[in-house]
């Protein structure tokens, strides 16, 4: 039962606590909140859906079940564990991250949010939600879903994504932060704003803890609050990739170590629309003679600021040349077999629709 004699501020904590401790979602790593399990999870669910998680997280923690593990690894095993999830730079600062922690801090995770934030990876939400979760911290995690819950509770009109409005959100927030808890009390926002205060179609009102206070029930504007500007418009880049099966095994190459998809591997693959008759030129530049190929159709992948346009192409070779003086240079191609397919090489979900269509018969 609720204190009538509490001030608006404490009876918003107060209720809010009180409806999480009711409705909180049950996620593993909630049940065993330990430093390590509570960043890896939030790295995870950085731009990813919770259910998409779960499976990565148990496989992840599987192989590697502690920061000691985690920066004892190979980089390689690291992005093949992450392998569909995307943005792969959190998982290769992920591993920075651990390295940092066994070699300054002596294998165990920092306690403060200001000293989290030294890590390779960890911004202010990251810090923030491992600082109160696990050390009890009294700092709000600001994440999307924290400032939609302030932009209705506030009518806050302007940009969201400014600084200004992050400020102003911090302001809210600590205004009604308990002073114990505090790790509850982020998980009580962030499921507040993901299972409530949706950010897709009309909010659940009506099993909200905070709707009399909020601003944008009584006035009915959630539709437009928080207000986001109109991002800027996507590049488009058109790719022709190649599957080429030589002597029984696919060629890859690497990426280069920085820019997009930094780091992991990829299909051989030109850029701009390259059409049948130009095919054979381009694979000779890679040292392959064909002796048969395939269509394999076209492919769209979009990421944040721009998209590919793919066409793939299936190429069964029976020569390759080894690469001399005036020849342009193969961009580190090499050869994989079957077994270094599945579980070594981490190829992004970018090229999706060409990973599903490796003829496995054509590979040792």
């Amino acid at each position: 039962m609720t204190d009538t004699n509490l001030t608006k501020t404490e009876l918003l904590s107060d209720v809010l606590l009180n409806w999480y401790d009711r409705n909180r979602r049950i996620l593993p790593w909630r049940e065993d909140p330990s430093p390590y399990h509570v960043w890896l999870s939030e790295i995870m669910l950085q731009q990813t859906r919770v259910e998409a998680v779960r499976d990565y997280y148990a496989r992840f923690l599987e192989a590697l079940p502690t920061i000691e593990a985690l920066a004892k690894a190979d980089e390689d095993l690291c992005t093949k564990l992450w392998q569909g999830l995307g943005y792969y730079s959190r998982v290769r600062n992920l591993h920075k991250a651990a390295v940092q922690i066994m070699e300054e801090y002596g294998g165990d995770m920092p306690q403060s949010s200001r000293e989290l934030q030294k890590l390779s990876g960890i911004g202010p939400y990251t810090a923030a939600a491992i600082a109160s979760i696990c050390f009890d911290e009294r700092i709000p995690a600001i994440d999307g879903n924290l400032l939609r819950v302030f932009a209705r509770m506030t009518g806050y009109d302007k940009d969201i994504k400014s600084n200004t409005a992050k400020a102003a959100a911090l302001a809210f927030y600590d205004a009604v932060f308990p002073q114990t808890r505090c790790g509850d009390f982020n998980q009580a926002l962030m499921d507040l704003g993901a299972t409530v205060c949706l950010p897709n179609g009309a909010p659940h009102c009506e099993s909200c803890p905070w709707a009399e206070h909020c601003r944008a029930k009584a006035d009915e504007t959630w539709q437009q609050l928080p207000v986001i500007l109109p991002k800027a418009k996507r590049t488009i880049e058109h790719k022709t990739i190649f599957l080429i099966y030589y002597q029984g095994k696919l060629a890859l190459r690497r990426r280069p170590d920085k820019g997009l998809l930094a780091g992991l591997y990829e299909y051989p693959n030109a850029e701009g629309t390259l059409r049948a008759s130009e095919l054979s030129e381009y694979l000779r530049t890679l040292g392959f003679s064909a002796i048969q190929t395939r269509s394999l159709g076209t492919a769209k992948h979009i990421f944040t600021h721009k998209e590919w346009h793919m066409t793939g192409w299936e190429i069964l070779a029976d020569e390759w040349e080894e690469f001399s003086p005036g020849k342009p240079r193969r961009h580190e191609l090499f050869l994989a077999s079957a077994a270094e397919l599945q579980d070594v090489y981490s190829i992004p979900s970018a090229f999706a629709k060409y990973t599903k269509q490796i003829r496995t018969d054509y590979l040792d």
